[in-house]
């Protein structure tokens, strides 16, 4: 199956937010899905590339700078997503490769990311893809505006 994998455009947003729905479960505005896109547009440290198979947007990836005071910036994958009907064709890897490419550009010194624990199957593909489990940890929030 052929793909692409390119930057994305502000019209690609009803697609990503489609698929951050019904693949990872987040239920979040159209609306407001678009404001974050205009300000990755605008931004330095964050990077989204989507993948496309016969003009659809079909799965997607965003990563930003991660600068802590105690080790070399990395990268840090935000969000990856592949729609299900198009998982194991390479897309995945691709994404991951694109951001490992802006990375090097960028001169980091690697690439985190953080996935669920029920996520097995997507640990699966990390390392194979050779990223390796660091650690596991906890994820605390809180809500500030209701």
């Amino acid at each position: 199956m052929a793909f692409d994998i390119r930057s994305f455009h502000l019209n690609d947003a009803k697609a990503i937010r489609k698929l951050s729905l019904e693949e990872l479960g987040y239920d979040y505005p159209i609306q407001e899905t678009k404001k974050k896109l205009v300000l990755f547009l605008e931004s330095e440290n964050d990077q989204v590339f989507v993948a496309i198979v016969e003009e659809k947007v079909v799965g997607y990836i965003h990563a930003c700078t991660y600068e802590v005071i105690y080790a070399p910036q990395m990268k840090n994958i935000m969000g990856i997503v592949v729609a299900k009907a198009h998982r194991h064709k390479g897309i995945g890897r691709a994404l991951l490769e694109k951001i490992e490419e802006w990375a090097k550009e960028e001169g980091a010194h690697g690439i985190r990311l953080v996935s669920g624990a029920t996520r097995t199957d997507a640990h699966t593909f990390y390392q194979h893809c050779g990223y390796e489990l660091q650690k596991t940890q906890y994820n605390f929030q809180k809500i500030l505006n209701q």
